[in-house]
């Protein structure tokens, strides 16, 4: 008889009923690794609805309340929601109109990118508490390699529950964390109990964590290619590690390596403090496809304010601005200009990609993806990794 081992068990409670039962069982779980095997210890730290969290903290009146991040104009675009409007379907990177539709007693507040800045230095303080390679990934989420334990509280948990409370103590606001021996998995697990949630996925239980879960949830599976695994018949990391690698290859191309390691819980990325980068920037796929001009400009306008900030931190110099697009059918376009001089303000960065922008619309379908990145790097101090979603 095969053992049933399990893995997680989880309950929504709403109005006093029980809903969404997750339980999940693994047979056999491996045997953890030999007490002599080095092994990272990874913690990923991802803010509870960042931008919302930082209004509803500072005004009362918000606390409670469905609140979207954003323009409330007819082109605006929400930059971020509440967990109070994500109840009723609202999300990033949705037009506003759409947002109010979905919730017609939705708050709306201006973007504040300087305080939240402010309040993600705060946060990065506390991380550079327990270890000095720290991989940010926006304001609001980082990645941390703990495995040599700077602050002796003697487990990868410890650390996480000691950032995560110096976090509420110092700033106000919550934070979610994943912990695990590999990136791939940290960062699942830091989503698996959100909001205020910690989760940890120890090395032997890995590869049965990731066989549980929808494979929609993965990092870097969008709508589409969600869309396209259920076809495939393709529903959970299990149905996924049950592939070979020529069917993968076959259906996904270069995308197929990724997705076989991730099925098995395997990622041998380390966290990257600092390396020498050829471009810097930062890119967003949206969660419905933009066509209308105005919600495209928006939208752009976030990346300019990820990708600046970002370059700012790494004090980069660069002369070429590259607008990456990527339409509905997945084709990618990318179009740059270069400058005789550096690229020095914010102004001159954001108003270049506008311009490549333009110049492609109207986009057939819409455009399910948009980057924008500095290059040509000449002195100063690298960015921590090259552009990333956020």
């Amino acid at each position: 008889m095969r053992r049933r081992h399990r893995l997680c068990k989880r309950f929504r409670h709403v109005g006093g009923v029980a809903r969404d039962r997750i339980e999940c069982y693994v047979d056999d779980l491996p045997t953890p690794p030999r007490p002599d095997a080095p092994q990272r210890k990874i913690i990923h730290v991802d803010m509870d609805a960042f931008y919302a969290s930082v209004e509803q903290r500072d005004d009362p009146a918000l606390r409670g309340r469905p609140l979207a991040v954003g323009g409330s104009s007819g082109r605006g675009v929400v930059a971020a929601a509440s967990y109070e409007a994500r109840a009723f379907g609202v999300r990033s990177a949705m037009p506003s109109g759409r947002a109010i539709r979905l919730c017609p007693d939705l708050l709306f507040a201006k973007p504040r990118f300087d305080v939240y800045r402010a309040v993600s230095q705060q946060v990065r303080a506390i991380f550079a508490l327990h270890t000095d390679l720290i991989e940010p990934l926006s304001l609001d989420e980082a990645y941390l390699d703990v495995t040599d334990d700077r602050l002796g509280l003697g487990s990868a948990r410890a650390a996480a529950e000691d950032i995560r409370a110096r976090i509420r103590s110092e700033t106000g606001l919550t934070a979610s964390a994943g912990v695990s021996y590999n990136k791939f998995i940290a960062k699942l697990a830091s989503d698996h109990n959100k909001p205020d949630g910690l989760c940890v996925v120890p090395p032997w239980k890995g590869a049965a964590f990731v066989a549980a879960l929808p494979v929609s949830r993965f990092h870097g599976v969008g709508p589409v290619t969600a869309a396209k695994m259920e076809r495939l018949g393709i529903r959970t990391g299990a149905d996924l590690r049950d592939r070979d690698l020529a069917f993968l290859q076959a259906h996904f191309g270069s995308y197929a390596e990724y997705l076989y390691g991730a099925a098995r819980g395997l990622d041998d990325r380390p966290v990257r403090s600092e390396r020498t980068a050829k471009s810097i920037g930062a890119e967003r796929t949206f969660d419905t496809n933009l066509s209308d001009p105005g919600d495209l400009a928006a939208a752009l306008e976030r990346v300019a304010d990820a990708a600046w900030e970002r370059i700012e931190r790494g004090a980069a110099v660069g002369r070429t601005v590259t607008l990456k697009l990527r339409r509905a059918d997945f084709h990618t376009i990318t179009r740059a200009r270069s400058f005789n001089a550096p690229v020095a303000e914010r102004e001159t960065f954001a108003a270049t990609g506008h311009q490549l922008l333009a110049a492609q619309l109207p986009v057939p379908g819409g455009v399910r993806l948009l980057g924008l990145t500095l290059s040509g790097l000449g002195a100063g101090k690298p960015d921590p990794q090259p552009p990333l979603p956020f």
